[in-house]
This record gives C-alpha cells, sequence and structure tokens, in this order.
C-alpha cells in the first residue's frame, strides 16, 4: 500500500493534518536547498516526537572507516559521509513559561504544510492548545536564497487566541548534532569556537580528518503585528551553541513575529581565517535586505529557472504534481554554479548512500541539465569525471590494473572510491561505461567536440585500456569473456558475462579508437600531447580492437534474445505477477540468498543497453526483449521505471508507459518502496523528466537533428516542454488534436517529426 496523504496540486506540494506517524517522510518530501546547501522539512521549534534532524552543506564530507566483516584486498579505506552540518533553523518558543512542542499539546488543528514549488518556499500553519490551556496559531515560511546561496531565512509567527500572553523566542544554532547515517558513531565535527555580538551569533567548526572550516551563523529581527519592535536579546552560549532570548508581552489576537536569517560559510570557497567576517558581511546584507525582499528575489530566481525547465499536464493533476516535484527537487540540488560538485541520489535530503556522485550522474541527469540549462552546465559535469581521472587510475591499480587503465568509481566525493560492498565495489564495473557514454552524449546532443580532445580522450583511453585488461580469452568460447561482474541489476552478483557489461565495453573501446582517429586528423597538438601523455602505440590500439571485435554475447536461439547473463536461463522464471504480492517488495521480505537465485531484477539491464543504443537494434529487437525480460522486473530500485516508460512509450503502448511514467513521478510522492523517511531519490528524478521528453515526446538525435515521435497518454488533454538544443529554444506542445513546434532563436532549425523534415523558424508556430 503507497501512501496518499500529499494532496495533488499542480504547483504545490500539501499535507493538512498533523500525524506524527508521517513527520519523517514530510521532512524528506518537504526538504528545500539551493544548490549549496540543503535541509529536511525539521520544524523550527522543539519537537519531541520521532524526527530525522539534518541539514547539509555542499561538498562537504567525513571519511567515515569502512566496516565489514571481513576485509578483502582492495576495499576502499572508508565511506564519505555526508555530514549533518550544525543546525541553524531552530527557535524554541516559550508561552507562559510552556514550551511549544507539538508531540506535547493538548490538540493540534488546522495542521497545513506547502512546499510551494513556483516560488522555492516552504511554509507551515497551525492552531495548538499548550498544555497551560493557551490557543496560539503559529505561522512559518522559510526559503534558502539562490541569490544569496550562503543564506537561509524563516519567518515564525505567533498569535495567542484566547488570551494574553508572555513569548519569549530563542533562535539558537547547535552544532551538538549527530549523523543518521555512521558506520562507528564518530564524532565528526569538532567545534572551534562559539561567538556572539549582539544580535549575531556565529559557531565556527571544522570536520574531522577532512578539515573542512565552516561558521555557520545567525541574525534575527522582531515585529509585532508587523511593526519592528527593537527588543534586548539575552545572549547565551555553551561550547556547541549559541542563543539569542527575546522576550514580548503580547495581548491576545496580536501577532509576535521573528525574522531568523541564518545559514552557512566555508572554506571550499572563502578564506578559513575569515569566516566570521564573511559571514558577517552576508549577514549584513540578508538584514538589510529584509525577510520580504529576499523572497521576492526567490520568486524571481525561481521563474527563470522555471521558465526553461517546467514541463506542463493539462488534464492530469497529479502527474503534473510528480513531474515538477522532480524538476523542482533537481534544480535544489544542483545548478551547475559550483564545478567542484556534482549530484548526489539523496541531494541534501538524507544521509544514505554517502550523498555522494554515482554514475547515475552520467546515465540518467547529463540529459537533463544538457537540454534545461546553457550546455556549459553538462560540460562541468564532465570536466568533473576529467578532474578525478588520475585518482581512476589509482582506483583500478588498487585492483591489479596497470598502465593507465582507468576505474571510475562507484561511489565518490573526491574522485576515490568509497563503496564497501564487494560485489559493487569489485564487480559493478559497467559504471565505467556511463562514463563514456556522457561524453558521446553531451557531443551528440550539443556538437560540441571541443571537450573531446581538450579533455574526453584522455577519459576514453583510460576506460578502454581497463576493458581490454578486464576480460580474459575463452578457448572454449574463442571468445573474449568477461567474468565476476555484477551488472545494472544489482540482484545478481558475481556473474559471468552480463550482456550489458560486455556490450558497453565494447563499445567504449571502438568509441575510444574513433576519437583517436579523429583527434589525430583534427586536432594534432592535442594527440601529439595526450599521446606522449598515455603512451599509446599502435600495437595496443590493434590489440583493444581485438577485443572489441571478438566479444562474447549470450545469447538464447530458443528465445530469440540477448541473456542478461550466462546463467539466466537456469533460474526458475516465474514472472512477477505470478509472485505472491505480499512477498513484496523482495529487498525487505527475502534473504539475499533467495533474491540471487531468483529471475527477479532490480532494474533495466538488457534494457538499460536497449535504451543507451537504441539505434543498434531495430524495433522488433526492442519489443522482443521489453517482452522477455519486463515480466522478470519488480522495479526496486529508483533507476528502472523511467527506462521501462521510455521503450514502453517507442513501443506504442501507452498505456503500460503512463503506468511507469506515473510511478518514477511519484516514486517519492507516494512512497513506492516504502522508505522515503531515508531522503528522496534525486537522481532518478532526472528519469522521470526523461520519460515526457524521451518517452512520450519522442525525442533523439537523428542525422544530427533534433527528432520527435509524440505521443500522449489518453488522459491527457496535452502537455509542453522546452529544449535548448544547441543554444536556440524549442517548445514542444502535443495535445490530443496534434503537435505545435515553436522556436526561440535567431536561426531556423530543421527537425523531424514523425520521421518527416519540418523547418522551424523563430517566432513562428509549426505545426506538424
Amino acid at each position: 500500500m503507497n501512501q496518499d496523504y500529499i494532496i495533488p496540486n499542480a504547483w504545490s506540494i500539501l499535507e493538512e493534518g498533523f500525524d506524527a506517524t508521517m513527520v519523517k517522510s514530510s521532512e524528506s518530501l518537504f526538504s528545500i536547498g539551493n544548490g549549496a546547501m540543503g535541509q529536511r522539512a525539521n520544524f523550527e521549534e522543539k519537537y519531541t516526537g520521532d524526527t530525522f534532524q539534518g541539514s547539509y552543506i555542499a561538498g562537504v564530507y567525513y571519511p567515515d572507516k569502512t566496516r565489514v566483516g571481513w576485509w578483502k584486498n582492495g576495499y576502499p579505506e572508508y565511506f564519505a559521509k555526508v555530514l549533518n552540518a550544525p543546525n541553524w533553523i531552530g527557535i524554541n518558543v516559550l508561552i507562559n513559561k510552556e514550551e511549544l512542542d507539538l508531540n506535547a499539546c493538548k490538540t493540534v488543528s488546522n495542521f497545513r504544510r506547502e512546499l510551494n514549488m513556483k516560488e522555492g518556499w516552504l511554509s507551515r500553519s497551525f492552531v495548538a492548545e499548550l498544555q497551560n490551556g493557551i490557543e496560539i496559531k503559529v505561522e512559518s515560511k522559510r526559503f534558502l536564497s539562490l541569490e544569496l546561496d550562503e543564506v537561509g531565512a524563516i519567518k515564525y509567527s505567533v498569535t495567542p487566541l484566547n488570551s494574553d500572553a508572555k513569548i519569549i523566542f530563542s533562535p539558537y544554532i547547535d552544532a551538538g548534532i549527530t549523523n543518521e547515517d555512521t558506520n562507528w558513531a564518530d564524532q565528526f565535527w569538532d567545534v572551534l569556537k562559539v561567538s556572539q555580538n549582539n544580535q549575531q551569533s556565529f559557531v565556527e567548526a571544522r570536520t574531522m580528518k577532512t578539515n573542512f572550516h565552516t561558521c555557520t551563523f545567525m541574525q534575527s529581527r522582531l515585529f509585532v503585528d508587523n511593526e519592528e519592535v527593537l527588543t534586548d536579546c539575552n545572549n547565551k552560549k555553551t561550547d556547541k551553541t549559541a542563543t539569542c532570548s527575546y522576550q514580548q508581552e503580547i495581548n491576545q489576537n496580536q501577532t509576535y513575529t521573528i525574522h531568523k536569517f541564518g545559514g552557512y560559510v566555508v572554506d571550499r570557497n572563502r578564506d578559513k581565517n575569515e569566516l566570521v567576517a564573511a559571514a558577517k558581511c552576508i549577514l549584513d546584507k540578508a538584514v538589510s535586505f529584509g525577510f520580504d525582499a529576499l523572497l521576492e528575489i526567490q520568486k524571481q530566481s525561481w521563474a527563470k529557472i522555471w521558465k526553461m525547465s517546467d514541463i506542463t499536464i493539462e488534464g492530469d493533476v497529479k502527474a503534473q504534481q510528480g513531474i515538477r516535484f522532480n524538476i523542482f527537487q533537481l534544480n535544489q540540488t544542483y545548478l551547475g554554479t559550483d564545478a567542484s560538485l556534482n549530484i548526489g541520489p539523496k541531494g541534501f535530503t538524507g544521509e544514505k548512500y554517502g550523498g555522494s556522485t554515482y554514475w547515475d550522474t552520467e546515465a540518467y541527469c547529463i540529459p537533463f541539465y544538457m537540454a534545461t540549462k546553457d550546455q556549459s552546465v553538462a560540460r562541468t559535469l564532465l570536466e568533473y569525471r576529467y578532474k578525478h581521472l588520475d585518482k581512476a587510475i589509482e582506483n583500478a591499480e588498487k585492483l591489479g590494473f596497470t598502465n593507465g587503465a582507468a576505474l571510475y568509481p562507484m561511489v565518490t566525493m573526491n574522485g576515490e572510491e568509497c563503496h564497501n560492498e564487494w560485489e559493487i565495489t569489485f564487480e559493478e564495473i559497467h559504471r565505467n561505461g556511463a562514463i563514456a557514454f556522457a561524453i558521446y552524449n553531451y557531443h551528440r546532443f550539443t556538437e560540441d567536440y571541443s571537450y573531446i580532445p581538450e579533455k574526453g580522450l584522455e577519459v576514453l583511453i583510460g576506460i578502454a585500456r581497463f576493458w581490454h585488461q578486464r576480460v580474459n580469452f575463452s578457448t572454449d568460447k574463442n571468445k573474449y569473456v568477461m567474468l565476476g561482474v555484477t551488472g545494472p541489476n544489482e540482484y545478481e552478483n558475481n556473474i559471468n558475462n552480463n550482456w550489458y557489461t560486455n556490450y558497453i565495453a565494447k563499445w567504449c573501446i571502438e568509441y575510444a579508437l574513433e576519437n583517436i582517429e579523429t583527434v589525430k586528423l583534427d586536432h594534432i597538438s592535442d594527440f601529439i600531447r595526450i599521446k606522449e601523455k598515455t603512451n599509446f602505440n599502435d600495437d595496443e590500439l590493434k590489440s583493444w580492437k581485438n577485443v572489441a571485435d571478438n566479444m562474447y554475447f549470450p545469447f538464447s536461439e530458443k528465445h530469440n534474445v540477448f541473456l542478461q547473463q550466462d546463467g539466466f536461463l537456469d533460474k526458475e522464471l516465474i514472472t512477477v505477477a505470478d509472485l505472491d504480492q505480499s512477498q513484496r517488495p523482495i529487498n525487505q521480505k527475502w534473504s539475499w540468498d533467495r533474491i540471487l537465485r531468483s529471475p527477479y531484477i532490480k532494474q533495466a539491464d538488457t534494457l538499460q543497453g536497449f535504451y543507451m543504443f537504441e539505434d543498434h537494434f531495430t524495433n522488433e529487437e526492442l519489443e522482443r526483449h521489453f517482452d522477455f525480460y519486463e515480466p522478470f522486473t519488480v522495479h526496486e530500485s529508483s533507476l528502472s521505471p523511467c527506462v521501462h516508460s521510455i521503450q514502453a512509450a517507442k513501443l506504442n503502448r501507452m498505456e503500460q508507459a503512463y503506468t511507469f511514467y506515473l510511478r518514477t513521478s511519484r516514486l517519492d510522492l507516494d512512497d513506492y518502496n516504502h522508505e522515503v523517511e531515508e531522503g528522496l531519490h534525486i537522481t532518478s528524478m532526472a528519469g522521470t523528466w526523461m520519460s515526457i521528453v524521451e518517452g512520450f515526446g519522442g525525442m533523439r538525435i537523428i542525422n544530427n537533428m533534433l527528432s520527435f515521435t509524440p505521443r500522449i497518454p489518453k488522459g491527457w488533454k496535452s502537455y509542453s516542454f522546452k529544449v535548448n538544443f544547441r543554444n536556440q529554444v524549442i517548445t514542444v506542445n502535443v495535445s490530443q488534436n496534434g503537435n505545435n513546434f515553436e522556436l526561440e532563436g535567431k536561426e531556423e532549425v530543421k527537425i523531424l517529426v514523425n520521421g518527416e523534415l519540418v523547418n522551424v523558424s523563430p517566432n513562428n508556430l509549426v505545426t506538424a
């Protein structure tokens, strides 16, 4: 049973009624971020109920020592933990000496929470009766500024409804926090200094081991019925906290409001010896703007983002809410403004998976950022991997590879592998292929070849060398085989000849060879530099080609399909439809041994290859493989439904495509996997965008042109999206009556619509 308490709304995530059992889920769903920091939707006031307090700073992490029962050579020494940072949002509230705590109130009514995605703010309101009989109305609104991305702002109001009251607001910052996710319960933070200067408070702290220096700060303004009051503050500090208390006598039905400004400055982009001075400067700026003016700037900033990235759906509010939620969270997590950052699978919403970089970025996120922002943002994501090439070579060396072979990590913060499950770390090596495919995908979409001679070719050479060394020649098969791997389907470990891994390895080698020739012909100075740096020679390239030409691919003559791996047909092939629903999800109900022996597929595996290399296969081949593998797929990975939605749409199975779309778009909102309280599935949200643009819209690059094969779910009146294609913006509108295309640009663009050539000229609506 999926959760269904989120109220459908086109532009907001809405919750009505206070339910203590849903607090942790809502803390995830209502999370906010600005690319530089983010936080779960914890209450500002004290809450003694079950909660997962989390506030995170982009790029700040801790190397938590690996914890395994049996050490194996090659294990990473640590797992990079996204750190719960000092909490700056807290405001303790005393009403006639009684502390406001929703877990202790006599009654809570009219509770409403809203995450306004259009304007980028979170609000909450409720009426509560305290144990002392005082009834109050509380309203709060907060946001993390996109314009001043080191700052967040809170507006918090209390109105006594049935009597006068003495109200004390005690805003605080607290570095005495712990991580929800930790191997050894280490102390991650060392608090260096707590200081206060009249209305301003600062907590300086640094992370253990990684030595990131931070300063958490706050300053407040007070209002009675919207008139500012200058109130003395009672400052108090401990070795980890700073508190300012403001006391006011408030008449019945008067409103007492605090505007709290807070956030972080970090030595990732500031001088570590000048953090307090920088915090003072940023506070002065934020306070001088004031809450309302900062909020107006926030609305304008989000309006610019939505102008390009919005997808509109007419006739299906749950589908509309789902896609906007996904687009909103992607933009909250990563905006491309900091080249040293990447997109963690939980973003700023939780700590699971270490919040580091996975292959999800290359396989799923780059298409979204490539089409909805300037292409430089996608290029920045490619350059992130180039900067980590030396570490990828080191990672491969630890596993016994030589000669500059590069194995990119499954999980990383700084290029070092920090995933410590051996079946993933050592064996889920298909991730290397996604890094190379992203380079190809970027060039295909943008036509910017410059990245390859400047940086990308070195990455491709390292990856090709890895694949060349990872295979071995089977005299029995007279082919090169790949033993002991884990494909995208993590419900099969340590298997031989995963078709997708073998196929992408062959492709990577061929793509590297192709680009070596292109750079040699067209970029001779780069070629000479790269050849000297990597020291490849013709004999080595011939050896690569021999491997690519003679790669083994398991195939079933009986079923006329490529086999996911050598032993797939040895399994008891019971489809998901025939699986007792009480056994779902199997990853929570079955032993790992039982899962490994089952035919059940966690996410697209063979079909992942058919998605990425669709143009290598016929529609009939796709249909055959889709019909064979989809019935065994349990979709217990967030990355699974989007690929199946795209392929079902291509096969014109729109009812099935829509079902998969709704699952990927509302994966977290409806909590399909019963784990949303741990955080959101940020990287898979890009797959939701792909489900509409590549699935329903049928967008592809064919013959160096944008191509569309638009289809529409039967319950929708219309949908529309924009694509920034080579610095010209094309708006696509698909309705039950036809398709319209419009161009914001200076030059005519030729596109394909259902295989027919269409000319789209600037500011001229074209129906096709």
